[in-house]
């Protein structure tokens, strides 16, 4: 995919990794919708503000209504809110669920004949070493994106035909707001990240490993 002339809708672009994705898409020349609940949070040069909830498939809609010129779909928009799925409160699991797995799908399912009937294009979900690795005290950000993992292999099946290619990606700690906790020399470059990204959405890989983390835990999943 020529990213140059790509139209890209970001979800969750006010902030983070989001805000990254969308600075370096416009640096190459691409339209970027800057996707967020509270759209004027957003204040990139060049991005068209665009009001999307994830959790409202009727706000995803809307959106998908109005960015009709959408060839590039970003699943960014994240949570992690429920912590341990035996503790953690039942409100925020849900929530971790909502957002991570069925805000991706709301998303997927509105812009992918938008971007079929564009000449087709590419989806990039924004996933997890978490996709893999389940630790108790993450259990609920696990689930959902291991749920969103599923969700992206069942996708890219399903979308080839339209002609949209289909990119996960998997990384651990980024230093971003959702991060902020977490000791620096455990944290990602979100910047170098995202650039890994879109190279592998140019190519129109499968799937894309962020980090050493991710790299590690996807190879020792053949020995379990």
């Amino acid at each position: 995919m020529d990213l140059t002339s790509a139209v890209a809708v970001v979800t969750g672009a006010n902030r983070g990794f989001g805000r990254h994705l969308a600075t370096l898409l416009l640096d190459r020349g691409a339209k970027v919708y800057a996707a967020a609940r509270n759209p004027e949070t957003v204040d990139l040069p060049g991005a068209v503000p665009l009001r999307l909830d994830v959790t409202d498939p009727a706000s995803v809609a809307a959106a998908a209504a109005l960015a009709t010129d959408t060839t590039l779909l970003i699943n960014n928009a994240g949570v992690a809110a429920g912590g341990s799925v035996i503790g953690g409160d039942l409100a925020g699991i849900r929530l971790d669920m909502e957002t991570n797995y069925f805000g991706t799908l709301h998303a997927t399912r509105a812009f992918a004949p938008v971007i079929e009937a564009n000449g087709g294009g590419a989806v990039l979900n924004v996933l997890s070493v978490l996709s893999w690795l389940h630790p108790g005290g993450y259990g609920s950000y696990s689930a959902a994106k291991a749920a969103a993992w599923a969700l992206t292999n069942a996708t890219r099946e399903l979308l080839a035909p339209s002609g949209i290619t289909v990119t996960g990606l998997h990384v651990g700690f980024m230093d971003t707001d959702m991060a902020a906790d977490v000791p620096a020399d455990r944290k990602s470059d979100p910047a170098k990240v995202a650039a890994l990204a879109l190279e592998a959405v140019a190519r129109g890989d499968a799937e894309v490993l962020g980090d050493d983390l991710s790299r590690d835990v996807k190879a020792a999943l053949a020995t379990r």
